[in-house]
């Protein structure tokens, strides 16, 4: 039976769709144990962040970097909303992160010995209060976000 693996997963970054060599997504929570005494009572919420980093080749860097040019500038480039999708057999993933803010980092990492494609990083922050959905659920509740206008 096959299992969804990383050949399987689409990308889109707003309506540019782009085939990433990597992809990550890491959420911090900063929620905690509420102590009474030294003896766990309960919890507190804290504050949330998420972010990940895009590894493309030089041809998806090059569609990207034609939105960076629409826009005027890389750091002029609007926020974007990620989709990461995959199905295969049984096995399906939609993972949505809203807002995401990109920057770029390694432009060039140039081995000159070759073998391998050229890669180029570019992270990105997640900045909605959408946040991030995971298989269609908020990772944040309601009440979390009744307040803020997205």
């Amino acid at each position: 039976m096959s299992r969804l693996s990383g050949k399987n997963m689409h990308f889109t970054l707003g309506d540019t769709k782009l085939k990433a060599n990597k992809v990550t997504l890491s959420i911090t929570d900063n929620s905690g144990v509420n102590k009474t005494g030294g003896v766990p009572d309960g919890y507190v919420d804290g504050d949330v962040e998420a972010s990940g980093e895009i590894e493309l080749t030089t041809a998806q860097f090059n569609l990207l970097s034609k939105v960076a040019r629409n826009s005027g500038s890389w750091r002029g480039m609007p926020d974007f909303d990620a989709m990461f999708y995959g199905k295969i057999d049984r096995d399906e993933l939609k993972v949505e992160a809203f807002g995401c803010r990109i920057k770029v980092s390694d432009i060039l990492d140039i081995d000159s010995a070759g073998g391998s494609a050229m890669l180029h990083k570019v992270p990105y922050t997640v900045t909605s209060p959408e946040f991030v959905k995971i298989n269609g659920v908020p990772y944040l509740r309601p009440d979390e976000t009744e307040d803020l206008v997205y």
